[in-house]
């Protein structure tokens, strides 16, 4: 599971003494050097890519190396404390290495870094379990249907739900400030984007409303009504929302985007300006200095890397090739990242059940 910054420094002391190698996104490389980083035992890929390459390396080091391999299937951090959907591709690198499979859960790592504030800690109490949840017998007769099927299961987690079920506390006064950067629809207006955030308290700038989060994690309104007192439930409203706008042939944007290249550990590149569109067909990026373009199908990206306040930058989505890394943020304005995920999650399971009905 991938909730947060903590699991990178969690993992590790759950598996001591034991040596693990884990599969990395190339920027943890340009943030710490490839020669330390490799000999931590990073292994690299991009995110949300077919990478034949990885499954050599991969191979590599169980077989010859005999380290356990540390995969985050989801590949990217949660939005707030709740699983996000494997693809099939997860029970056919089961499948094809055949080795007893080990699922970390976490608690508490989100909670005390959440992504759309990690710049702040919060003091929660963390805690890790290992399971196995599957040993080459069962591998070798199950489905990579199946197995993908028992690792989803496996995954689900919510850990607002944990927070209350346990009686935890964040005393941290500011402890929703951020949290309207994945709130982004007003459930009372239906306005996107006027959602604001200070200290404990969420204000929608076009009907006023406002919601204060408690130190257990629950949403009330300051008028005293609320249709989400859950903030997964809220989340979850945005993502019909964006699939009602799908199935109607609604959903499109264009917009003005700066984009930055990571094509190696060595750091960043400045690519300058380009136009972003995502649709049904997918997401797509032209380059102005270039003309250069790129497009990423909706039926093979299952799911979106984003960041909030990136490096200070603000909020951005990365899009990735065998080669490089975009990371794209808007020229002006605000990069809706977080509906642009929603939205590219959405259009891959509208995708996969038309072809599976065909």
């Amino acid at each position: 599971m991938h909730q947060g910054f903590a699991d990178y420094f969690i993992t590790p002391l759950a598996l001591f003494p034991n040596r693990a190698s884990y599969v990395s996104d190339m920027e943890g490389f340009a943030n710490y050097g490839k020669w330390l980083y490799s000999r931590i035992g990073g292994i690299a890929t991009r995110r949300f890519v077919g990478d034949v390459s990885l499954i050599h390396n991969i191979r590599h080091v169980t077989e010859n190396n005999r380290d356990i391999i540390v995969i985050f299937p989801e590949a990217r951090h949660s939005n707030v404390g709740t699983n996000s959907l494997l693809p099939e591709s997860t029970g056919k690198l089961i499948k094809l290495l055949k080795l007893p499979v080990v699922v970390q859960k976490l608690n508490g790592s989100y909670l005390s870094s959440p992504i759309w504030d990690e710049k702040h800690n919060r003091k929660v109490p963390l805690r890790s379990t290992l399971e196995k949840v599957l040993d080459p017998a069962e591998i070798e007769r199950l489905s990579t249907k199946e197995l993908t099927e028992i690792i989803n299961q496996h995954f689900t987690y919510d850990e607002y739900r944990w927070q209350y079920d346990n009686n935890i506390s964040v005393e941290y006064p500011a402890r929703a400030e951020g949290l309207h950067k994945v709130l982004y629809l007003c459930p009372n207006c239906g306005t996107e984007y006027e959602i604001e955030s200070c200290g404990h308290i969420l204000n929608c700038r076009a009907c006023k409303k406002q919601w204060e989060m408690d130190r257990f994690g629950q949403l009330a309104g300051m008028d005293g009504t609320a249709r989400f007192t859950h903030i997964p439930d809220w989340y979850e409203f945005q993502r019909a929302e964006v699939k009602k706008q799908i199935k109607r042939g609604e959903y499109r944007l264009k917009l003005e985007v700066i984009i930055d290249a990571l094509p190696n550990e060595k750091g960043f590149v400045h690519l300058g300006y380009g136009i972003f569109e995502h649709n049904q067909e997918g997401l797509h990026l032209s380059f102005t200095s270039t003309g250069e373009e790129k497009h990423f199908s909706s039926a093979t990206m299952h799911s979106l890397h984003t960041e909030y306040d990136y490096r200070s930058f603000g909020d951005c989505i990365v899009l990735s090739t065998v080669d490089c890394c975009y990371y794209i943020h808007a020229r002006t304005g605000t990069l809706p990242v977080t509906k642009i995920h929603l939205a590219t999650e959405e259009l891959y399971k509208v995708l996969l059940w038309e072809a599976k009905i065909r």
